[in-house]
């Protein structure tokens, strides 16, 4: 049977805002207390998702959550109406008002680490939702993402949904933006690549001394034992702690993988020549493994940072072509635009870059990647996906309208306390629940 990767990319929540809440993200922190544009927010997203679309790509959307997150603000000791415990967050601790709006569940490379059946012991497609814990904000997601998740891929005997891992900083996991999949062809037993930042149990190895590390070994590990992954096809690297510190506070700022090519920067990982040996030695293929690697002095750490540069979507196009789906930052970046310029003529499989306007992400901390959660399915998988969850020309007309007719086009810190806001977002998730065929996925759905 066929397989594909098919991308299915988070659809930006109506209380899309800049609060500044993930310390160690340069962008997140720069921004924050800056006015935000739902609405433009939601559409560059979907105007992603069409072009892909209109590429040949088999392209879904995974639902937002439920923002403001009543329910967590009740755990936190808020009470009384919905609307006076908006008041009185606001009024007391504003900044768990705006923990509990974020709209952070967008960055799907997040929701989850994916492992399709060509890899796993039992031959299903295996999903373990993040748990997120370094970020408050985020750690409120998990339950309701593997909610959604199950209503997208809802047939047990292709699709194997686990718990999110438990939630301590021992077990730290950022899901798919620390986890790479390399293979020949995407029907094929690949090579799952996880990439941490510390080890938790380990008080003298090697980790960041500024910026948290969100993904630990111990995570990784267990989700590798989670999906029955096989050991000799399962590799574990470690991120340079030094650019974490630097503001790379994901593997996928600083690398991204795709078949037979990892693109990225020199100073990426701890120990990059035993990464190639054991990639080499796994990589059981007729095909040549390439590692287009980026050196200092073509693109530095900070303008990979800036621009996003590996952020991007490293994909293949159904012609075989493969590109790279870059935000527009890389082209306005004159050391990053050259350099990408040169890389589609050098001896390796990337033969052309598409840019495209997600600013309103970027402005928050999330590029192309960002958006996207991979899911490699074979042809009998697809069939088994929830359908109405698929990018198509109706659909994605259908979803622009649904925008334009809930979503704010201005949204400010002091907009998170208005109750209207609130009804809003449940309007217009309530019909989203329709559109996408998902069920009650919502708290308050139930």
């Amino acid at each position: 049977m066929s397989s594909i990767e098919v991308n299915f990319d988070g659809l930006v929540g109506p209380t899309h805002n800049y609060a500044g809440l993930s310390y160690g993200n340069i962008a997140s922190q720069s921004n924050a207390s800056a006015s935000s544009n739902p609405k433009q927010a939601a559409l560059q997203g979907l105007a992603k998702m069409k072009a892909l679309h209109d590429m040949g790509m088999t392209q879904g959307v995974l639902a937002p959550q439920a923002r403001p997150d009543i329910n967590t603000l009740r755990r936190l000791g808020f009470s009384g109406s919905e609307q006076n415990v908006l008041e009185t967050a606001s009024a007391q601790a504003p900044y768990l008002l705006a923990a509990t709006s974020s709209a952070s569940s967008m960055w799907t490379a997040n929701a989850a680490t994916v492992s399709p059946s060509a890899d796993t012991e039992d031959k299903r497609v295996h999903f373990t939702p993040a748990n997120l814990t370094n970020k408050f904000h985020r750690a409120i997601e998990p339950d309701t993402t593997g909610t959604i998740l199950k209503a997208v891929f809802p047939d047990e005997l292709h699709f194997s949904h686990h718990q999110h891992l438990p939630e301590n900083d021992h077990f730290g996991d950022e899901g798919a933006a620390n986890h790479t999949r390399l293979c020949s062809d995407y029907g094929d037993a690949g090579i799952e690549l996880f990439v941490y930042g510390k080890q938790a149990f380990s008080n003298s190895a090697p980790a960041p001394k500024k910026f948290p590390a969100r993904q630990t070994l111990e995570a990784s590990q267990a989700v590798a034992r989670l999906h029955q992954l096989d050991p000799a096809k399962t590799i574990f690297a470690q991120q340079n702690p030094d650019l974490i510190d630097q503001g790379v506070f994901h593997n996928d700022v600083i690398a991204v993988g795709n078949k037979n090519v990892l693109f990225y920067h020199e100073q990426a990982f701890l120990n990059t020549d035993v990464l190639q040996s054991q990639l080499k030695e796994a990589f059981f293929s007729k095909n040549v493994f390439h590692f287009v690697e980026v050196k200092s002095h073509e693109v530095s750490v900070e303008n990979a940072i800036k621009s996003y540069l590996f952020n991007t979507q490293l994909i293949n196009l159904p012609n075989g072509n493969m590109v790279i789906i870059a935000p527009t930052e890389c082209n306005e970046n004159k050391q990053v635009a050259d350099y990408l310029r040169e890389v589609v003529e050098r001896d390796n499989p990337i033969t052309d870059v598409h840019f495209f306007d997600v600013k309103q992400s970027m402005q928050n901390g999330g590029g192309p990647a960002c958006l996207r959660l991979r899911v490699v399915l074979n042809s009998t998988e697809r069939k088994a996906v929830n359908q109405s969850c698929l990018i198509n020309d109706s659909k994605y007309l259908e979803l622009c309208d649904w925008v334009n007719k809930h979503y704010r086009d201005r949204l400010s810190a002091s907009d998170l306390a208005d109750p209207n806001l609130l009804l809003e977002s449940r309007t217009a998730l309530d019909e989203l629940t329709q559109i996408l065929a998902l069920g009650s996925v919502y708290p308050f759905q139930r």
